[in-house]
């Protein structure tokens, strides 16, 4: 039986994250080559990049550094993208499909090159991401995804029901697959981290400073804040699942999902020598998802989908805190200290998207759950294409916003989905153990 011992909204990862970089509010008019809003991993990234390129970059932030979902995420570094060449052929075209993913499946590979590269402090550990299963369907998918990664030069390998329980201690699958290039982050020290690399680099960061309104200002931008007026010729939206009402129909594209998370107390020492022992983390293929990984002080972090709105009360963490027992039987009574959400951004597509709002405003949304690998590795390119480089340049080519109809019902969608998607894992042969699902991840 787990306590319910509880610290409900503050992530795991403050207790270990180095303090955030010293910064202000924006303050007066300021000029910029380049303005971008947000300061998550996708925003910062690209900041760093263009920073270190000799562009006049200002990063504004409506609350702290991490203060979104890539503070509060699951911190699993994991490569690809939902779909294989086929399927994004079929939604891109075959030569943009075929550098779409092979992009994707280098993403992990390029954020921790760019860790290493500025010495990000965010107890990096790059030990390989699985992504397990317990369908027939699941199996057959992980074993076409091994075959497309070695084509490919990845390095990715086949697991049984032996090889799965050795790796993560658990017997709840009954295989998947382990891609060697995925790893794990304390996503709140990376984003501080960042900060404090585009700050090195010349960036000018601002905490506390919400764009309230974005206009045309002659061939530029204009941003207000409650303090100041930041303009640029070219401005990036890298607010994601919390874009609101500063470009609405970019808001009305996308689904802000709550996803929650648990966090134990560092296991014993007999516990921890059984759980998570190759030191990978796990996603599985469930409709609705779960994810799981240890700390480096040993705590075991469980996360899935959690709904459209903000958690309230631990009872709501109740799924986390099951699926923990279910997984590791063995854990006995462990007090969960933690519990935590943080808001996704899905898109209908379930795809990552760019789009050029209109000359000069660029915007990149729906990372669906890989934000950390994909911001970061996307970040240097989404700079290079401001900076002149133009759409060419990105892994992904720009698509037309699609607003998602009648969008303020999207909390009946995600309440409807959610338990259309647990019954399709019930009737995969889940049951109340909620194993299995669909391959895709």
């Amino acid at each position: 039986m787990i306590s319910k011992d509880i610290m409900l909204g503050a992530p795991v990862w403050l207790a270990t994250a180095p303090p955030p970089p010293a910064t202000r509010p924006v303050a007066g008019p300021v000029e910029t080559r380049v303005a971008v809003i947000g300061a998550g991993i996708l925003g910062l990234s690209t900041a760093l990049a263009l920073a270190q390129s000799g562009v006049d970059t200002v990063v504004l932030e409506a609350a702290g550094i991490g203060a979104g979902a890539s503070g509060a995420s699951g911190g699993q570094v994991i490569p690809g993208l939902r779909f294989d060449p086929g399927e994004l052929a079929r939604v891109w075209g075959a030569a943009a499909g075929r550098r779409a993913w092979r992009f994707g499946m280098e993403t992990a590979d390029a954020a921790f090159a760019l860790i290493r590269r500025e010495g990000l402090d965010c107890h990096a550990e790059q030990r390989g991401w699985i992504q397990a299963s317990d369908t027939d369907h699941g199996l057959a998918e992980a074993r076409r995804r091994v075959d497309l990664c070695r084509q490919a030069g990845q390095d990715a390998t086949l697991l049984d029901r032996d090889a799965i329980v050795a790796k993560i201690g658990s017997t709840a699958y009954r295989g998947g697959w382990l891609h060697r290039s995925g790893g794990t982050v304390n996503p709140l020290a990376l984003t501080r981290a960042l900060a404090r690399a585009a700050l090195a680099a010349g960036a000018r960061v601002h905490t506390d400073s919400p764009a309230i309104a974005l206009r045309r200002d002659g061939s530029g931008w204009a941003i207000a804040t409650p303090a100041g007026r930041v303009t640029a010729p070219s401005v990036l939206v890298a607010t994601n699942a919390l874009t609101g009402g500063l470009w609405p129909p970019l808001a009305r594209a996308i689904l802000p999902v709550w996803s929650f998370q648990v966090a134990t107390s560092p296991l014993p020492e007999p516990v921890r020598a059984r759980v998570l022992t190759s030191g990978a983390c796990v996603s599985d293929t469930r409709r609705v998802l779960r994810y799981f990984r240890l700390d480096p002080a040993g705590r075991l972090v469980v996360g899935g989908k959690g709904t459209a709105a903000a958690p309230r009360r631990p009872a709501q963490f109740a799924l986390q805190e099951r699926t923990m027992q279910r997984l590791f039987p063995f854990l006995g009574a462990l007090a969960v200290t933690h519990r935590w959400g943080g808001q996704v951004a899905i898109v209908p597509g379930r795809l990552p998207s760019a789009h050029l709002l209109a000359p000069g405003l660029w915007a990149a949304i729906g990372c669906n759950g890989k934000g950390v690998a994909w911001c970061l590795a996307f970040g240097s390119r989404l700079a290079e294409a401001i900076a002149g480089g133009g759409p060419g340049v990105l892994p992904i080519p720009l698509t037309p916003v699609a607003p998602i109809p009648f969008h303020r019902l999207r909390r009946l969608y995600v309440a409807a989905a959610a338990a259309w998607l647990r019954a399709r894992d019930r009737l995969d042969g889940t049951g109340s153990a909620g194993h299995g699902g669909r391959a895709k991840a």
